[in-house]
């Protein structure tokens, strides 16, 4: 089952186009992640995917639902969370009510769902009563990512998770990831760690200049030479 399908996506702020026709899809049970240079229109195509800033152009379909002109509250209703990658936490509220905002469109929080990311982030359970802004940056991560699942989405878009992270902190973050995707929730994320998020995922996706530069399965891509030698250089 497809989850997420954008075809021909032009999006962009003021007169400036940034994105141009972009296409891309995430199957049920995949991770795929987005890489490309910086200026590429990474953060501006999930964005718009999510309803943040207008599609000028193409569609966005959720679940079999076009949600090209849906606001963010109608999308996470579709069954899609997304976690920026700034100002991704509420640093005056306690990690409890930073997972509370995350369910922002159920009338009533089950302490089910508390429970389901308590499962996935332990350390969230024990500084449930902290606040977030007083937790380290892998802690505030792990508090950003706990509220998108609050809803339990079919789909889960993350910018840069890793952004931010002592490299001791990475692997375990997109292998907490990976475990959520073998949890039945599709990811799409973008990462500037380009080689260690492609070695994790099923697909993954090259933009350069707003634009679709190269796609397939993350080893093919990390096999490649011509990506390597253009993409991957700088990457750890």
């Amino acid at each position: 089952m497809t989850v997420l399908e954008v075809s021909g996506l032009v999006t962009g702020y003021g007169e400036a186009e940034i994105v141009h026709g972009v296409d891309l899809g995430v199957e049920s049970g995949e991770m795929v992640t987005i890489i490309g240079p910086n200026g590429a229109g990474k953060s501006t195509l999930m964005r718009a995917i999510f309803g943040l800033i207008d599609c000028w152009e193409g569609t966005v379909v959720v679940n079999g639902t076009d949600v090209t002109d849906y606001r963010p509250d109608e999308i996470t209703r579709i069954g899609a969370s997304y976690v920026p990658q700034r100002d991704n936490v509420f640093p005056n509220l306690t990690v409890r009510e930073n997972l509370e905002m995350g369910a922002y469109v159920d009338d009533e929080v089950s302490e089910r769902a508390y429970q389901a990311v308590y499962e996935r982030f332990p350390i969230l359970e024990e500084r449930r009563n902290q606040k977030a802004g007083r937790m380290s940056g892998g802690q505030q991560q792990m508090v950003a990512m706990g509220a998108g699942l609050m809803i339990d989405p079919d789909l889960l878009l993350v910018d840069e998770p890793s952004a931010g992270l002592a490299p001791d902190l990475v692997a375990d973050m997109f292998e907490r990831i990976r475990r959520i995707k073998e949890a039945d929730t599709s990811v799409l994320m973008i990462e500037q760690n380009a080689r260690q998020a492609l070695r994790y995922s099923d697909r993954g996706y090259v933009l350069d200049q707003g634009e679709n530069a190269f796609e397939g399965p993350g080893e093919e891509l990390l096999e490649s030479e011509e990506i390597r030698d253009m993409y991957l250089g700088q990457a750890g």
